[in-house]
């Protein structure tokens, strides 16, 4: 009996551990690509400085405000990840990774491998 509980708890700190290192993959690649979309956004407005101001009429204005709008949304979608990405981090700091939020019964590890950042279940998803 004991070495199952021990068993357990060393496959607990297994998945707690693959959890992590595959949490702080994803937030290294949503920081690199926060920091590219910067560098993006940069290079747009440069680009911008020596067109006409008034969209409508600049032949550039239109695909310049395009582009600018597309990186404002994969910068807010960016965003958005890290903060997921930070809340799942800080459930495995508090013991509550793999814990769903609603229910309070474990998630599934076929559902946090494909959804590291997962607070809920797959029925309270």
């Amino acid at each position: 009996m004991i070495d199952e509980v021990r068993h357990d708890d060393d496959h607990a700190v297994d998945a707690v551990g693959a959890g992590r290192a595959r949490l702080l993959a994803l937030r290294d690649g949503v920081v690199s690509r926060l920091h590219a979309l910067g560098v993006s956004r940069d290079d747009v407005v440069r680009a911008a400085q020596g067109s006409n101001l008034d969209d409508e009429h600049d032949p550039e204005g239109a695909t310049i405000a395009f582009e600018r709008e597309q990186l404002r949304a994969l910068t807010t979608q960016a965003a958005a990840r890290l903060v997921e990405i930070d809340d799942a981090l800080a459930r495995l700091e508090d013991g509550s990774y793999g814990t769903c939020d609603v229910c309070g019964e474990p998630i599934g590890e076929a559902r946090l491998e494909a959804r590291p950042t997962a607070s809920r279940c797959i029925r309270h998803a």
